[in-house]
């Protein structure tokens, strides 16, 4: 009788703990309902031709403008916080210079995680300095980063839509400044 109560008990234990990992394996891959997000894929898009491309829900004024090495230039459109308590900032990388440009390894990062998962702007960071807290971007299962991710480089004039994911400072924290390796810092304004 022993044993048949203990074998019981670990099957419904192990029943309990996978129901659990798969209700939040659920919660963390859903969609919650919000189309204002970008969708995150291994390709980005691109678009040859030196005007900012439009996005859905940006401004036409950038929130903030980097500038990188090399005539690199990341101007950022969006900082829309949503209900999932996250924040995604997207906006353009752009070759402003005359010459195909190589980007720079360091904007992914010195994570070995990220550092694994190849190209991607998985170095960025909002820094609140009010609150005194720096938030990462953040990483799916497998660790890789939830941002673009897939290019090397861009040829004179052409730009590149990106997007960054990061857990939300708290409600009342809208001003956060965004930081890039290799590009300058800005201060942006969180919206939503």
């Amino acid at each position: 009788m022993s044993i048949r109560f203990t074998t019981k008990a670990r099957r419904g234990m192990v029943a309990l703990t996978v129901a659990a990992g798969l209700a939040l394996g659920v919660a963390g891959c859903g969609s919650g309902g919000d189309d204002n997000k970008p969708e995150a894929s291994a390709s980005a898009s691109r678009t040859g031709g030196s005007g900012p491309s439009a996005q859905q829900g940006e401004s036409e004024q950038p929130l903030a403008e980097l500038k990188g090495s090399d005539g690199l230039l990341l101007q950022i459109t969006s900082a829309q916080r949503d209900s999932g308590g996250f924040v995604t900032v997207s906006g353009n990388l752009k070759n402003d210079g005359a010459q195909r440009v190589t980007v720079p390894a360091a904007v992914r990062g010195n994570e070995t995680e990220i550092i694994r998962n190849g190209m991607s702007l998985g170095g960025a960071t909002l820094v609140d300095s009010k609150g005194k807290k720096r938030y990462y971007v953040l990483r799916d299962t497998d660790g890789r980063p939830l941002t673009t991710t897939g290019f090397a480089s861009l040829k004179a004039g052409e730009s590149l839509a990106v997007f960054m994911q990061f857990p939300a400072p708290p409600a009342g924290t809208t001003e956060v400044t965004f930081q890039l390796p290799t590009f300058s810092s800005a201060p942006i304004e969180i919206s939503g």
